[in-house]
């Protein structure tokens, strides 16, 4: 009798044990908890991705984080180096890029791209002053500079002597050395030199029709297929809902979405 109640008392308190640790599993989880979404940049690449006062900030910041809150995971942005962005994301670093990576056919060797999620172009500044470069005909001969590893340097290349053209570590940097001198034109996204111009920091001019359209996407591994259909999930539904709109309003005036 007595093992038999021994036995009832054990049982019991077996079962108390596992829905204690249930609930504790449960909370844990509703709390603060969150599965991470890291998303990698270069931080460079203002307006969309830039350190202001030490942390990040930007489009690509603000959209990782609308994202991470469709999907219900806890938004984490890292900086990595732009031209290996993709060999981190191979080797399990962070889960995307979310970078204002441009999708190529070379590109998607080694990775798999969600819908686009904004289109621009390739754009040719020049100094203000400049008066000899109006269109891209008018680039042979000239020093041209081009962040690293981009589909800019391509179209440099199309269009000067390999030894005019200058490679940067961020475009910024590259359209600073316009007014300087330095350079006589600089390629880069339509969307990184408008913002400058509007603002009068950089006294730099755009010049000619875009050199290229392109449909900027976010980068997963090849296997990560899952991940892959909820961003897409995630992406449509901050369309639809306005989140994408006043997020790109908010740097850039209007949606630069695209058709």
């Amino acid at each position: 009798m007595k093992k038999s109640w021994l036995a009832g008392l054990f049982v019991s308190l077996f079962f108390v044990s596992i829905v204690l640790t249930a609930c504790g599993s449960t909370e844990k989880s509703n709390g603060s908890d969150k599965k991470e979404f890291k998303y990698a940049m270069s931080g460079l690449y203002k307006p969309f991705n830039y350190k202001d006062n030490g942390k990040l900030a930007g489009f690509d910041v603000e959209i990782g984080e609308a994202l991470a809150k469709k999907m219900g995971m806890k938004p984490v942005a890292v900086t990595n180096p732009w031209e290996t962005l993709i060999q981190g994301l191979q080797a399990k670093k962070f889960d995307a890029i979310l970078a204002s990576m441009t999708v190529t056919d070379e590109r998607k060797k080694s990775v798999n791209f969600t819908d686009t999620y904004y289109r621009s172009g390739a754009q040719i500044f020049v100094s203000k002053d400049n008066q000899s470069i109006k269109s891209v005909a008018d680039l042979k001969g000239k020093k041209i500079g081009v962040v690293k590893a981009s589909t800019y340097k391509e179209l440099a290349l199309q269009n000067t002597d390999k030894e005019n053209v200058t490679e940067y570590d961020s475009d910024i940097t590259a359209l600073m050395d316009l007014p300087t001198g330095r350079l006589d034109a600089v390629i880069t996204d339509q969307m990184v030199g408008l913002p400058i111009i509007k603002d009068g920091a950089i006294k730099i001019k755009d010049v000619g029709e875009p050199l290229s359209h392109d449909d900027q996407a976010i980068a997963v591994r090849k296997e990560d297929k899952q991940l892959l259909d909820k961003l897409n999930k995630a992406l449509a539904e901050i369309i639809k809902d306005g989140t994408y709109e006043k997020i790109s309003n908010k740097w850039f005036g209007r949606s630069i979405l695209g058709d």
